[in-house]
């Protein structure tokens, strides 16, 4: 099925990064992407896109050549339906979304439902192009929202939100079934978002109290008393590692520097990571240098989370050779 997406304003490259994990990307525009979706149970886990719509039609961002789209689209809605607009910044369509959306919807037959429609229709504004489609998913970002971490049993300062970690875990391309690693487990954030995918989440921690903590905030959760720089696994035998890598002296460190523990920690990510496999590693410095003595880097990104501190996410692969 081919489908356009409404991507989150977050960041300019980190959704259609994380939309990789249920859509093959061809093509992408400010907060939009469009592509092939072979599962569409799979957008559900998506963090970083607002609908997804199965793709219709697009056309040029011109008042006619929209009203014409529309008109030979015939949609035949087979219940009540709403055609929502959407402009993001910096579309070129001068109509604004209000006026548009009654324009369009006067053109298709059928009963309106602006509350409860059984059907949506959507049009995406974006650059110089309108693209026209059928809502088949709306991402439950409220949910994720709701299990922010200062309302979970342990709470510690510092973490990632469930958005940005669900975001990662996606990013590493893990499947239900599949077993994922966090050497740096902290109070579980990760296990927790991986585990609602249903993939296996293991957790390691130096620190006692966090793993403590971990249990819990996620019941039955699989952790236990580690050195991420001597990891008690087998080689090659975890499916993917997502992890946030201490920083501060906020955080119990074993390791005579950061770089040290850096790069020991992610030669043994790399020996514990299946070929061909992706380990998504958040630092809040640069480690490009480090990470490419382990593994092969295959993207990265960064965000700025306020004036001191800019994270910075690289998704590394082991080569399957």
């Amino acid at each position: 099925m081919r489908v356009v997406c409404l991507l989150s304003g977050e960041h300019p490259s980190l959704p259609a990064a994380e939309l990789g994990c249920a859509v093959r990307v061809d093509e992408t525009g400010p907060q939009l992407a469009v592509g092939e979706c072979s599962d569409p149970a799979r957008l559900a886990r998506l963090a970083l896109t607002h609908r997804v719509y199965e793709y219709i039609a697009d056309c040029p961002a011109e008042n006619d050549t929209v009203d014409a789209m529309v008109r030979e689209a015939a949609l035949e809605p087979d219940g009540t339906f709403a055609l929502r607009v959407k402009k993001v910044e910096g579309a070129a369509l001068a109509t604004p979304a209000l006026p548009l959306e009654r324009q369009l919807g006067g053109m298709i037959p059928g009963k309106v439902s602006l509350s409860a429609p059984e059907i949506t229709y959507g049009l995406i504004c974006s650059a110089d192009r309108c693209y026209l489609g059928r809502l088949v998913c709306e991402p439950d970002r409220r949910a994720l929202d709701a299990r922010r971490p200062f309302s979970r049993p342990f709470f510690h300062p510092g973490v990632m939100m469930p958005r940005m970690t669900r975001t990662l875990v996606n990013l590493s391309g893990i499947e239900p079934g599949e077993v994922l690693l966090d050497p740096f487990a902290g109070t579980g954030g990760t296990l927790i978002e991986a585990s609602l995918l249903g993939v296996r989440a293991l957790g390691l921690d130096v620190d006692p109290l966090m793993l403590e903590g971990a249990r819990l905030n996620l019941a039955g959760a699989e952790v236990a008393l580690a050195d991420a720089a001597l990891l008690p696994l087998r080689s090659a035998s975890v499916d993917a590692v997502v992890s946030d890598l201490p920083y501060g002296q906020s955080v119990q460190i074993r390791g005579e520097t950061l770089d040290r523990l850096y790069d020991e920690s992610l030669a043994e990510v790399a020996r514990v990571l299946r070929p061909g496999r992706r380990a998504v590693i958040v630092t809040h410095r640069p480690i490009d240098e480090i990470a490419a003595r382990h593994l092969t880097i295959a993207s990265r990104f960064e965000q700025r989370v306020h004036k001191s501190l800019t994270r910075r996410i690289l998704v590394l692969e082991r080569p399957t050779g």
